[in-house]
């Protein structure tokens, strides 16, 4: 139980923090939509943000998660303090020297990167695309070193800062855009986004200076941290490289659709991540360190336990997020973005995507729980080979369903990809480990979605009643929040008369924290 409530502390956290950056990265979106709604500059800003972004899921997302973050706890959990920071010295002055490379090359051949995310652009889109990503690259090497300052500062258990750096960087952004599009257009956001990079790294060096900033200029390839960390990292990187691969195929393909394609997509992606980010990442985030714990002291029951844990949590919190995004698409949209230059037209472009892309959503929430799972145990192998696999299905997918669904199709593909990945890889997990309590995930899921498709008929049928209210956006806030009011109340009511071990843990959570 102890673990339960360090993990729901951590969590906590990361939540509210995360809520108010996710309502913030909101805000920034609506920004952009409303200076320049979906179009072709919107899509050449996108696609610009590809490169950078494509960088810090290796980086953060994989080295971190997979490589990194293990074997620093790993020194930690046996009291080496010293040679943890010996590794990180290291691999801090490499990925830094690797950085600085990798920018200068983007500078040199940033045209043909452009073609690459979207080989379908011309004229102006296309020098547009190449002008943004030169301004945006410099924020690489920031991506970096936020990356390792984050997981050095969870690593001690320490969630706070590295939560609040992404507030920061949201708000930057929307500062730049606010005062500066009328001026620059959109390379204020491009701007924007270097600013917030590089002020988030500022922020975080101070927590970290509290617990003994033990950084040292030294590059030493034959520590065996470094060792571990190289042989977890690789296949990681190529992986997740998969992973982007997948992102970029479905941009190219959306590149020779109509003009704001790119953009629905970003948008309607957005809010599907919304659930998954604030509150998958949160407790995926906070379990980590503890799996990885209890992985390096042999604990392999509370390991397993915590596994089960992290996916009932996601699944009790992301199912009912999933149908109600789904049956209040229009509406959500509608509300959020629909004003300036973003027409209807637009809104039912966005909503269209968003139902696709939510039906993966559970996969691809409860995938970081199994993959924390698999990089604890120092296995970054596995999850590699089902990746590989991923592209082709990916490919498929998406050129199947775009003929028939336009740029729904691209967000369905996804969609399926990651239901796939997510159950090959979860009876991989099971066979390397044993037992994983499947028999309580399944019920707790089960449950969770008997309560979530209940809460959805309730959302749908509010919002119904109230669409005369539409025609302004004091009615549209009332019409989605009376229909999630009502759909937590009934989602609420229905797991605890399922007397779901989750609710009664949340209820009693915030009962305590009252």
């Amino acid at each position: 139980m102890s673990t339960r409530k360090n993990v729901a502390k951590a969590a906590g956290i990361i939540l509210a923090l995360g809520i108010v950056s996710r309502i913030l990265g909101f805000v920034r979106e609506q920004l952009l939509a409303v200076k320049f709604g979906a179009t072709g500059v919107s899509d050449a800003y996108v696609a610009a943000f590809t490169i950078p972004d494509f960088l810090y899921n290796l980086l953060v997302g994989g080295a971190l998660s997979a490589a990194f973050i293990p074997v620093f706890s790993s020194y930690l959990a046996k009291n080496e303090e010293e040679e943890a920071w010996k590794m990180a010295s290291t691999v801090i002055n490499l990925v830094i020297i690797i950085m600085l490379f990798c920018i200068g090359l983007g500078f040199l051949f940033t045209p043909e990167l452009v073609k690459l995310v979207a080989h379908k652009f011309t004229g102006e889109r296309l020098s547009t695309t190449i002008e943004l990503t030169r301004i945006m690259l410099p924020s690489v090497i920031f991506t970096g070193l936020n990356g390792f300052l984050m997981g050095m500062l969870n690593s001690y258990q320490h969630f706070f800062t590295p939560a609040l750096g992404s507030v920061i960087y949201n708000i930057v952004i929307i500062l730049f855009g606010y005062f500066l599009a009328d001026k620059l257009g959109i390379t204020s956001f491009a701007l924007g986004v270097v600013a917030g990079m590089a002020l988030n790294f500022m922020v975080q060096l101070p927590s970290l200076a509290r617990y003994g900033l033990k950084y040292r200029p030294i590059i030493d390839i034959h520590h065996p941290g470094v060792v571990k960390m190289a042989q977890l990292m690789i296949p990681t990187l190529l992986g997740l490289a998969v992973s982007q691969i997948n992102l970029i195929v479905n941009q190219n393909l959306a590149s020779g659709l109509s003009e704001g394609s790119i953009m629905a997509l970003r948008l309607a992606n957005r809010l599907m991540y919304l659930p998954l980010g604030l509150f998958a990442s949160a407790i995926s985030m906070a379990i980590f360190p503890t799996m990885t714990g209890f992985a390096a002291r042999g604990e392999m029951d509370n390991f397993k336990k915590s596994v089960a844990m992290g996916i009932k949590a996601i699944w009790f919190i992301t199912l009912p997020a999933q149908v109600g995004l789904m049956v209040l698409s229009v509406p959500i949209v509608r509300l959020l973005f629909e004003m300036g230059e973003f027409t209807p037209a637009m809104t039912e472009a966005t909503a269209w995507a968003l139902v696709f892309y939510c039906v993966g959503l559970f996969a691809h929430s409860a995938l970081q729980v199994v993959l924390r799972g698999f990089y604890s145990l120092h296995d970054t192998i596995t999850p590699v080979t089902t990746s590989l696999l991923t592209i082709v299905l990916n490919y498929l997918l998406n050129v199947a369903f775009i003929r028939y669904l336009g740029h729904g199709g691209l967000a369905l593909g996804f969609s399926l990809t990651g239901i796939f990945n997510f159950a090959v890889l979860l009876w991989l997990f099971r066979r390397k480990v044993g037992s994983i309590y499947g028999k309580d995930i399944l019920i707790s899921g089960v449950k969770s979605l008997l309560a979530s498709l209940l809460m959805g008929v309730t959302a749908y049928l509010i919002a119904g009643e109230l669409s005369g209210l539409a025609e302004t956006k004091h009615g549209q806030l009332i019409q989605v929040g009376a229909a999630i009011a009502g759909a937590v109340v009934v989602y609420a009511a229905t797991t605890l008369l399922l007397k779901m071990e989750e609710a009664l843990f949340f209820i009693n959570l915030i009962r305590k924290k009252v």
